[in-house]
């Protein structure tokens, strides 16, 4: 039986379950909220591939990108533009909603509006932000600095859970090696999920950024995201974050690492059979080990 103060193994937003021995669930949408419209094709789109191959989908997009590389960046429609768009996808499409949060001040009323709170990765450590995340009762997922050990995460999570919310999740998005470059270390997944004891995402596409590498924007090499989601998925995790659109090479935001939409579906078809294999493989060794 897990401590009261632990995270809970298995994670629900809305319908769909998160956990490092279930099926793959999915976490995927654009990097900005760009317009209403634009959101719900997106979101429709998305739907409608989750539904034909049968995986649990959270739709993610964020109101205001408040880390960008230049002050010029584009930043989103803001919060109160974005509050009733998110309500509405909820609402008409039945779609969980996943959102960041980057001030105490945001996470009662974004609360009101999106299913799972995100804490972006140069924020992790905030402390009175994951507090103020975790006491509106929402799932909080908190992605993992760029600075950071994975088994530090595990004073991350423990800020959550001892406010009193287990629902937490723990993506992983690589960590900051030399200039304008990220790695993705595979070993920090199986210490995550031993150190938190949370349900384990990888971020595929944030893995492949280049963090200011174009100057006033942030560069990425998105041929790579199917190469580090397969071995994330081989190695075995609860979920998958994919930001995805229709035009990423005319994005506002994050473009070179996005995946264009046409390339979703085959893409995540592909993760779900290495998913599948993976957690097969971890299931029989498992029990011929308790044999």
């Amino acid at each position: 039986m897990s401590a009261p103060n632990s995270a809970a193994p298995i994670v629900e937003v809305g319908k769909v379950r998160f956990g490092n021995e279930l099926p793959l669930s999915i976490v995927a949408g654009p990097c900005q909220l760009e317009s209403r419209s634009h959101a719900l094709e997106v979101a429709s789109a998305l739907k409608e591939i989750a539904a034909r191959l049968k995986v649990g989908l959270v739709y993610k997009t964020s109101f205001d990108k408040a880390n960008r590389t230049s002050a010029s960046g584009a930043r989103g429609l803001g919060l109160k533009q974005s509050l009733p768009i998110f309500a509405e996808i909820r609402a008409s499409l039945g779609l969980p909603v996943l959102t960041d949060v980057h001030e105490v001040a945001q996470c009662a009323e974004v609360a009101e509006a999106v299913d799972v709170l995100q804490i972006p990765a140069f924020l992790c450590r905030q402390t009175d932000l994951l507090l103020a995340a975790a006491a509106t009762g929402k799932v909080v997922n908190v992605k993992k600095g760029q600075f950071l050990a994975p088994w530090d995460m595990a004073n991350v999570v423990a800020k959550v859970t001892g406010a009193g919310n287990r629902n937490v999740l723990v993506t992983e998005r690589g960590a900051s090696f030399g200039y304008n470059m990220l790695v993705s270390d595979m070993r920090a997944l199986p210490i995550l999920a031993r150190t938190t004891g949370a349900p384990v995402i990888f971020d595929a596409t944030h893995s492949v950024q280049q963090p200011g590498g174009k100057g006033a924007s942030s560069g990425g090499e998105r041929e790579f995201v199917p190469v580090l989601a397969r071995a994330a998925v081989a190695v075995g995790v609860a979920g998958v974050f994919i930001e995805t659109h229709p035009d990423p090479d005319h994005a506002p935001s994050d473009g070179p690492n996005m995946v264009p939409l046409r390339d979703f579906e085959p893409l995540l078809r592909r993760l779900m059979a290495f998913d599948a294999l993976a957690k097969e493989l971890a299931k029989s060794v498992a029990e011929s080990q308790a044999h």
